[in-house]
């Protein structure tokens, strides 16, 4: 599989088995496919401690703690999209820019209103869509209120979204080619 749709763990020097989404702590890492079944098999089954050769102590909680360091590294994106200049928010702002083809990637919270969201979707055509947050989140995540619309620049950042958003659908069990909602 392709590394962008694998999740790295590593075993930390007490035996437990540590989340490295980031693939930067030391160690041999552990791949598995960004995807719920995938983690819940190979929690149940044993197949990080196989993999590791030794005993590792798994937490009941490790899907669940990864889904949340996934959610906070996608928003932390967009925060620091948004502070380089590579985010717009707000409805009519993000429609022009629809229009203008400068989106990479649509960002819409996903208790926005159906037809605000219909209506820029339309626009996206071929643009990834996704609407993976609520508002709340959007909004605390880009220091604004009422964040329901946000669109992405082309560029590294918009890709590191998009690769942080497809490991958190798989994980989260949403399918989907267009729209991760």
């Amino acid at each position: 599989m392709p590394r962008d749709a694998l999740l790295r763990f590593v075993v930390d020097p007490a035996g437990a088995l540590v989340p490295d989404l980031g693939e930067s702590l030391p160690g041999r890492g552990l791949w598995v496919s960004a995807e719920r079944a995938a983690l819940e098999k190979a929690c149940e089954r044993g197949l990080f401690a196989r993999a590791a050769r030794r005993p590792i102590a798994v937490a009941p909680d490790l899907i669940d703690e990864v889904e949340r360091q996934l959610t906070a590294r996608a928003l932390d994106i967009l925060g620091l999209a948004r502070r380089a200049g590579a985010l717009i928010t707000g409805f009519d702002k993000v429609q022009r820019a629809l229009t203008e083809r400068r989106v990479a990637v649509l960002v819409e919270a996903s208790d926005g209103a159906r037809h605000g969201r219909a209506r820029l979707g339309a626009l996206a055509r071929d643009i990834p869509v996704i609407a993976q947050f609520d508002g709340a989140a959007l909004s605390r995540s880009l220091g604004r209120e009422n964040v329901v619309h946000a669109a992405l620049a082309p560029g590294r950042l918009a890709d590191r979204f998009l690769r942080e958003s497809a490991r958190l659908a798989g994980v989260r069990g949403i399918s989907g080619d267009r729209d991760m909602a």
